[in-house]
């Protein structure tokens, strides 16, 4: 025989190796011929499975609280010493909730296998009815049945959630506000958990009453739900600051006591870029708080911005200081900011990393071939995940804007 029946064990370390693609089987019967006579259909009905018989709903609850997933099917007798009826059923459907489950009825118990359908199983078998092509039939198609019902489960989960970021994206992600139509605006926000919204990245562009543009991206240290909420507040708090008239080391300072304040522990510190470019749009003025260097495109040419000057990330010193840069810009021109995301994947198998000056490397082959804006963007992320050799798992912003444009 191919199968094995064990009898009153919780131990699968004792069974027999079967194919790698074998059924695993729960039986839930208290009569051992008839678990028997199962076993036998599932051998000649040509089915590689691996069938373990639990003789009472005790046992099978064991089994089954071990390991919900072990079990691609269940086969349930409603008449048990310990337990009976669709309740048992119901409590089946709750300990495996991937595993199709067939139940087994007597003739006089038709109706009964109808309601468990009505209930959640896939199917009802009638014993006395029930030979090794049917049986065998019946498992595969309840099992294909369940999977396609998950399938279709997972899809409209998803569904709702696309439906439900984009609606929170709205409210959460920024919106620039920009009066001056020679400009252009990108930008590229990825977090790096699997299906989160929000990562600990933020930024933000807004235009202030004098033409000034203001600009600013951050990255709050950290992953995790707790740490987007603090890059939303933070971004929050920079444009209510930036609308409230304050500018360069005094908002830096303000903004300092904010993270502070808001802050679950004193480990947490942001990293943080911000440019203030001039109303007459040949120069700006930058500050950086442990961050990243910024690209410079000026002309047909781009570079990094120099180190220094460069205060510490916010959250660390009490009394610290961030000194202004001042930026020359030939029209056109654009800046580029981004988080360390962009920049950590590796290159190849080794140790090295892409940091900076690679990326300046990158931006010069893209603008070779005539990239810019979203498209600049999206090369430059694809180029680094292709060094990286798979995509870049970190919390990902860019912010991309140019000007001098007619």
């Amino acid at each position: 025989m191919k199968g094995l029946v064990a009898v009153r064990t919780v131990d699968r370390s004792l069974l027999p190796l079967v194919g790698q693609d074998a059924l695993e089987i729960l039986l839930i019967e208290d009569d051992l011929g008839d678990a028997l006579l199962v076993q036998e259909f599932l051998d000649d009905g040509e089915l590689d499975a691996r069938m373990i018989v639990a003789r009472s709903f005790g046992e099978a609850r064991q089994l089954l609280a071990a390991d919900a997933t072990a079990f691609q099917c269940v086969l349930v007798d409603l008449s048990l010493p310990d337990a009976d009826g669709l309740d048992m059923l119901r409590e089946v459907l709750g300990l495996a909730p991937r595993a199709a489950v067939l139940v087994l009825t007597g003739l006089n118990d038709a109706q009964v296998g109808v309601s468990a359908v009505a209930a959640g199983a896939e199917d009802y078998l009638v014993k006395q009815e029930v030979d090794a092509p049917l049986l065998a039939r019946a498992v595969r198609y309840a099992i294909e049945r369940k999977r396609a019902d998950e399938s279709e489960r997972e899809l409209a989960e998803a569904r709702i959630l696309s439906r439900e970021n984009t609606r929170l994206a709205r409210g959460l992600l920024p919106v620039p506000q920009l009066q001056d139509t020679t400009l252009r605006h990108h930008s590229r926000y990825r977090p790096g958990r699997r299906r989160a919204l929000l990562g600990g990245d933020f930024y933000d562009t807004i235009e202030t009453a004098d033409g000034a543009v203001h600009l600013m991206i951050g990255d709050v240290s950290g992953h995790g739900p707790d740490e987007a909420s603090l890059g939303v507040r933070l971004r929050m708090a920079w444009r209510t600051l930036v609308l409230a008239g304050l500018t360069g080391g005094e908002l830096l300072d303000t903004l300092d006591r904010v993270l502070t304040l808001e802050r679950w522990t004193e480990e947490i510190f942001t990293t943080l870029c911000m440019i203030t470019i001039h109303p007459d749009r040949r120069r700006a003025t930058m500050y950086r708080a442990g961050h990243p260097r910024p690209l410079l495109f000026n002309g047909s040419g781009v570079e990094a911005l120099p180190e220094d000057p460069c205060g510490p990330a916010l959250g660390l010193f009490a009394d610290a200081e961030w000194p202004v840069a001042v930026i020359e810009l030939q029209s056109p021109w654009a800046l580029m900011l981004y988080t360390d995301g962009l920049i950590e994947g590796r290159i190849g198998d080794g140790s090295r990393r892409l940091d900076t000056e690679g990326l300046v490397d990158l931006t010069r082959r893209a603008l070779r071939q005539g990239m810019t804006g979203h498209d600049l963007i999206d090369t430059l992320v694809t180029d680094a995940e292709d060094l990286n050799g798979g995509v870049l798992t970190d919390d990902m912003a860019i912010l991309l804007l140019s000007g001098g444009h007619e």
